[in-house]
């Protein structure tokens, strides 16, 4: 049987990915997943990619009271209401225009202290996502750990290199792949798979402390070899072009409730 055995979210894109028992799937993927993010002085998006210490803050936001935590690394908790100021700006995400207001509060000054450059914290509109490209993504447990042992890749915290929303247990590597194109059941959602996922250079860095520690790219390639297809998805800003694939993305056909354990069926 195949079951979700992990679902990782974190409220502001770049931070911490953590571990929850239940979601809720809707039109934007989990509502409260990377709900929020930064843009620098010019406003370009600031990520994982681009500033590694962004892996070392957790945040947590409630929705019904909209309040938004961070914790710090030496354990600072910078906490309050997420108050809209009522700035709107949109942000290019990789060729996709996404649309935001600057939300006040202490959060940005802290964090651009900490990373060392100016930042503005955004949250995005109801209905938009700030993922890189689409809002669910999937990868088995089998393909991780198929990777880490073909290429000696550290095991601590292993998976969270790929900041996967749902890990799956019941296949065999690379299985996943085989669903694009199709739909399926989990939990009482259903997600159609789309295609598969060009992996980028956040994988290369160790999720506790930001800095690159492992070539997990080359580990990749000679694993898989290099895909020379072409990609619906963004691929330009990636060093090799969207050679290197790895999970798969999902866009959700039918709202519904997700819980770790919770059935997958390929329909």
């Amino acid at each position: 049987m195949i079951s979700v055995q992990r679902i990782n979210t974190t409220a502001v894109k770049g931070t911490m990915i953590e571990e929850c028992d239940e979601v809720q799937l809707g039109p934007d993927g989990v509502y409260g997943n990377r709900r929020f993010y930064f843009i620098d002085s010019k406003g370009k998006m600031v990520n994982g990619k681009r500033t590694g210490e962004l892996t070392k803050i957790q945040s947590y936001y409630k929705r019904d009271v909209n309040e938004l935590k961070m914790l710090l690394p030496d354990g600072e908790e910078v906490i309050g209401e997420a108050k809209n100021s009522g700035v709107t700006v949109t942000t290019d995400f990789y060729g996709r225009a996404v649309q935001g207001q600057v939300v006040n509060g202490p959060w940005a000054d802290v964090v651009g202290t900490l990373v060392g450059h100016p930042l503005t914290l955004v949250r995005v509109v109801d209905g938009v996502t700030a993922t890189d490209v689409h809002p669910v993504t999937f990868i088995s447990s089998a393909t991780m750990r198929y990777l880490r042992k073909q290429s000696g890749g550290p095991e601590v915290r292993w998976k969270d290199r790929f900041r996967m929303l749902f890990e799956l247990d019941g296949l065999e590597e690379f299985e996943e792949d085989t669903w694009i194109g199709h739909r399926i059941g989990i939990g009482s959602a259903v997600v159609e798979i789309v295609g598969p996922i060009p992996r980028c250079v956040v994988t290369k860095r160790n999720p506790s402390t930001g800095t690159p520690d492992f070539d997990t790219l080359g580990a990749l390639r000679r694993a898989r070899g290099e895909n020379m297809l072409k990609l619906d998805t963004p691929t330009a800003h990636l060093p090799d072009g969207g050679k290197l694939l790895l999970g798969v993305y999902g866009v959700v056909r039918d709202f519904g409730t997700v819980k770790k354990g919770s059935a997958v069926d390929v329909f």
